[in-house]
Order: structure tokens, then C-alpha cells, then sequence
């Protein structure tokens, strides 16, 4: 059988989408070998989100060709998807496939070569005949779900697990909506199915993750769908708050019991999707893991309306209060945007102050990065580089203060760390994990205990970001 190699681009979704590809390959009988080896088949899982991620994706599409210029060079998934008439013109794509025909993969591929040995040659006729699915994700309607089932995960002991595809919200900065479509959400009853076949290979905890898990559910409801949400809101003091039951937390409900998975971990939520029922909620399931990634964006009002985001600051440290009154020091993290077009120095310094008021665990930071076919492309006001690096390094060196901060109210605790793998360090040897909290903790022992779950004392810190476990 032909050699396939793999390189993944972009977020998790992606992640996940190219542990499917590869099983679906390797179950037809390829053999799968490193990106950086000479292959008959590259496939290359694209990312859009910036013009960055667009030129990294170029590169490495044509990286592939340089190293084998017959091989078959495969373009997948985002890049694709938005750039339709670029990969079509792109000489170092062979085939072309937009996301939602991602789980075809394999028929696609094998169709394209047997046509290709038919003909000997690939013809200009039959080059316009390569890109497939692209333009097929309607934004303006919904559609099923892509279920495929993953057996294993690239992770020993963290199965990322995919609930849902597309994005409803169309934040100005943000090409996604675009490249995934519409909200589709998966049936809790294949997602609990995988969860089992994910617990018998011996997986002890699972991420949820997609493009926007927040919105999981609302292509259920038609009522929901046209509103946009399933909760409902009211405005009191200037502080907008909400009620009802999102349908990530009945997912929540109906899966948390299945045998074998001790942890369940979210993805990035929405902050609304955080009222003071569900945070309750979900503290009543032992299960998840009390980190939540909240995703802030900016810490000033008026850059968040700028932004298309859908809450305020005071709502968000609002939701923030409701988890730390339900979980015992729970981590909560989130994305940051520095530089967004109109962003002063005031509204960085807004920002900045927020941001030290709520003293999350972690901050994602980024340097607002122009996207082509976004709102804020065309936004007036766009902030130099100079001044987004200058903001970013304030930023970062906050994050920096504020992570060791909340690692350090953990010494002299006891914790429970799922290990993952092993480091040395000055001639000993270390067993590495997480606590539920995703703190990266450290055992000084020669055993190996990749995938198991312990309980002890946290004594100190090993090094930078790193705690020591007894």
C-alpha cells in the first residue's frame, strides 16, 4: 500500500479531525510516516483563522511537493474552504477537500487515483475537477452533524472528543463562521458510544471540544436556533443575566457516568452559558474537572462591542464570582486580544486593570493578527505592530505573575494528578501529570506511571510552572 504523511494545522477540532483521517487510512491499510519523510500521499489539515495560519498552510503544501514532487499532495479542511479559487490556481495541490467531506477522505483519495492511473497524467480538465466540498457549508442553514467515531487519540491518557461543529456568533475579527458553516451539534447518544469505546481503550479523561461548545444543542431547538441561545437574559443595575438550561450541561448530565472515564474537561466556553444554576450544576457532577477557559478577548466594554462579543466586562467577572462560589479555587483561563483596530491606550490600560482585578490562572495572549473577509479587516483605527508587541509584553509578563500566584495557593495541599510521562531533571527522574485544575505537577520516581491517577501532597515548586508532588 502507498505511504500517507500527516501535519495537522490550527485548533483541537483540527487535532481531532486528523486522528479520524489517520485511523480512517490506516484501517484501509496505508502506511502512515513522518511529515518530514519522503511519502507517495501528504495530507496537510489547514488552518485559516489568520493571514498567518493561511501562509503557514502554503508552506507547508508546498514544502510537501519540494520533498516528493511526484507524491499526491493533499489540501484539507479551513484553508481550503475560504481560499476555494487559491487552491484551485495552487500548482502544489493535487486535491482539495473543504470540511465537510473530511470523513470521505479515503473514498475521495482512492477516486482521484484511480482516475490518475487510468489517464496516466493529470490533465488540465481534470485539475478543475480536485477541489471537493468546499463550497458546499451553507452559513445560512444548518445541517447534520459529521459523525465519525474515534477509536484512539494521539494522547496516551487525554482523549479530545469533538461535540460539535460551525459557529453562530460572527465576531468581527473571526473568519470561522465562514470556514465551518452553522452550529451542528452531535447526538449525546454517539458521543456517550464513543466515550465507552475511548474507556475501554483506556482512557481516563476526555476534553469536549468544538468549534463553539457553548452553542451545543441550539440546531435541536428551533426555537433556540432563532434566537440564537437557549438561555434567556434580563437586564438589572446594567448587568445582563441569564437563565435556563444550556444544552451542553443536559449533555453534561447524561454522560458523566460512563465507567472508566474519571475526568471530563470543556473546551472554550462562552461566558453567558455560565448562570449561577448552571455553575451549581455542574459542580454536582464529580466529573468535570473545576478549569474552565472563559474567553474574555479584551477587558474594555467598548472593544468588546467593537469585537461583536456579547456580554460586558461586569458580566463577565460575574460569571467568573459564580464558579468560584461553587468550586474550591477553581482555574479559570482565557484568550486576550491586544491591538484590536481602535484599541488606545486607555482601553488597553482598561484592559490591563481588569485583568489584574479577576486574576485568572492563564492568559492566551494575542496580537490581533488583520483577516482578510472579516469586519475588523475594514475597521478604522488599526493599532502598529510596535504598539501590539509593546501591549503584548505587558500582558504577558501580568500572565506570568498572575499564573504563579494561583500555583502557589496549592502548596502544602493535597491533590490528584493524572500522569502523563516523565522528565529528567539533574540526573533524577520525574513522573509528569495534571490535577483536575490543569496545574502541571511532578513525582520523583522510577516507576513509570503513565495513565494513572494519584493522590498526595504538593511540597513546592520543581521549576517554572512545574509543582512537586509527594
Amino acid at each position: 500500500m502507498k505511504s500517507v504523511a500527516l501535519h495537522n494545522l490550527g485548533c483541537k477540532v483540527n487535532a481531532y479531525e486528523m486522528d479520524i483521517m489517520q485511523q480512517m487510512l490506516q484501517e484501509k491499510g496505508y502506511i502512515i510516516v513522518p511529515f518530514h519523510e519522503v511519502a507517495d500521499i501528504y495530507i496537510v489539515n489547514t488552518c485559516t483563522v489568520t493571514n498567518i495560519a493561511d501562509r503557514k498552510s502554503r508552506q507547508m503544501l508546498h514544502q510537501a511537493k519540494a520533498r516528493n514532487p511526484k507524491a499526491i499532495v493533499v489540501a484539507v479542511g479551513c484553508y481550503v474552504q475560504t481560499g476555494e479559487e487559491e487552491a484551485k490556481k495552487d500548482t502544489s495541490i493535487d486535491l482539495a477537500i473543504g470540511n465537510n467531506k473530511k470523513k470521505e477522505l479515503v473514498s475521495i483519495l482512492e477516486e482521484f487515483l484511480r482516475q490518475r492511473e487510468e489517464t496516466g497524467t493529470q490533465t488540465e480538465e481534470s485539475s478543475e475537477k480536485t477541489l471537493h466540498g468546499a463550497s458546499m457549508i451553507d452559513i445560512n442553514a444548518s445541517c447534520d452533524y459529521e459523525e465519525v467515531r474515534l477509536k484512539r487519540t494521539a494522547e496516551h491518557t487525554r482523549a479530545y472528543m469533538k461535540i460539535q461543529d460551525g459557529c453562530n456568533q460572527f465576531c468581527s475579527y473571526c473568519i470561522i463562521p465562514y470556514a465551518r458553516g452553522r452550529v451542528r451539534s452531535r447526538k449525546w447518544e454517539d458521543i456517550r458510544q464513543e466515550m465507552e469505546g475511548l474507556a475501554e481503550a483506556g482512557y481516563k479523561e476526555v476534553v469536549f471540544t468544538g468549534i463553539h461548545i457553548s452553542s451545543y444543542g441550539l440546531d435541536f431547538d428551533e426555537e433556540a436556533w432563532r434566537q440564537g441561545n437557549s438561555l434567556t437574559s434580563k437586564k438589572e443595575n446594567g448587568i445582563r443575566t441569564y437563565t435556563g438550561t444550556p444544552k451542553l450541561l443536559e449533555l453534561l448530565e447524561r454522560v458523566q457516568d460512563v465507567p472508566g472515564i474519571e475526568r471530563i474537561r470543556l473546551g472554550s466556553l462562552e461566558p453567558r452559558i455560565i448562570t449561577k444554576e448552571t455553575a451549581k450544576r455542574l459542580a454536582a457532577i464529580p466529573k468535570i474537572c473545576p478549569h474552565f477557559h472563559l474567553s474574555l478577548q479584551s477587558g474594555c466594554d467598548e472593544t468588546l462591542k467593537r469585537m461583536n462579543r456579547h456580554y460586558t466586562t461586569s458580566e463577565y467577572l460575574q460569571c467568573v464570582g459564580y464558579l468560584r462560589e461553587v468550586f474550591d479555587n477553581p482555574a479559570i483561563t482565557t484568550d486576550v486580544i491586544v491591538g484590536f483596530p481602535g484599541e488606545t491606550e486607555e482601553e488597553f490600560e482598561r484592559t490591563y486593570s481588569f485583568l489584574r482585578e479577576t486574576a485568572l490562572y492563564e492568559m492566551h495572549i494575542f496580537k490581533y493578527s488583520r483577516r482578510k473577509g472579516t469586519v475588523a479587516a475594514k475597521l478604522p483605527g488599526q493599532v502598529p505592530t510596535a504598539i501590539q508587541s509593546e501591549r503584548s509584553s505587558r500582558l504577558f509578563a501580568l500572565e506570568k505573575e498572575l499564573s504563579a500566584a494561583y500555583r502557589a495557593t496549592y502548596i502544602g495541599t493535597e491533590a490528584e494528578v493524572l500522569f502523563e510521562g516523565e522528565k529528567e531533571l539533574n540526573g533524577k527522574r520525574y513522573q509528569l501529570g495534571h490535577t483536575p485544575q490543569y496545574v502541571r505537577v511532578a513525582l520523583q520516581t522510577e516507576e513509570d506511571m503513565s495513565n494513572r491517577i494519584y493522590r498526595g501532597r504538593i511540597t513546592g515548586l520543581l521549576e517554572d510552572e512545574i509543582l512537586l508532588i509527594e
